[in-house]
């Protein structure tokens, strides 16, 4: 591994932790050269993802990308280990589909769809650059359709969490068994 200081190749691993629930590996690094200290992360890899771009032209699937545009969207409250998270599910549900392919918009949608879930305002951030919205009124209905959805997610819980009473028998209602 090269030094991200220095440039030189060689470094030693002076620590090594499970990130990530065990689905990578934290190594912290030293420079044999200059001293400097990094920390890289491993993660197995199985097949690659293809994402097929709005123009046609296909990427392979890159988490740093996909980081970097989440992270301009987010607001604050998307800490950088959340839009991990985030990335991971991301990725988890694509590979979940056995397809070696997926469009660009498609991304987009998953995206839009759990920020929607998670951090309202770095849902409308993302989507206003995603679906490059400039017309104020299409901003308006998109925030509109937003509180909309939220509401009947809000309901649905709601009414999955209200037990309904069970009335309780009269006195003398039970049913008198039958003998054979």
């Amino acid at each position: 591994m090269r030094c991200p200081s220095c440039a030189a190749a060689d470094t030693r691993v002076v620590d090594s932790r499970e990130a990530e629930d065990g689905a990578a590996i934290r190594r912290r690094r030293v420079c044999d050269s200059c001293g400097e200290r990094f920390t890289t992360f491993e993660r197995s890899e199985s097949a690659r993802i293809q994402v097929v771009k709005r123009d046609g032209t296909r990427q392979e699937f890159d988490r740093r990308k996909l980081a970097s545009a989440i992270a301009k969207a987010a607001t604050e409250e998307l800490t950088a280990e959340r839009i991990g998270a985030l990335i991971d599910g991301i990725e988890q549900e694509i590979r979940q589909t056995g397809t070696s392919e997926v469009t660009s918009e498609r991304i987009g949608q998953v995206v839009l769809e759990r920020l929607a879930q998670v951090d309202p305002m770095s849902y409308v951030r993302f989507k206003i650059v995603y679906d490059r919205i400039a017309d104020p009124d299409a901003l308006l209905r998109e925030v509109d359709a937003l509180l909309r959805r939220r509401a009947e997610a809000r309901d649905r819980l709601i009414a999955q969490q209200t037990l309904l009473p069970i009335p309780a028998a009269a006195p003398g209602a039970t049913r008198a068994r039958r003998r054979r």
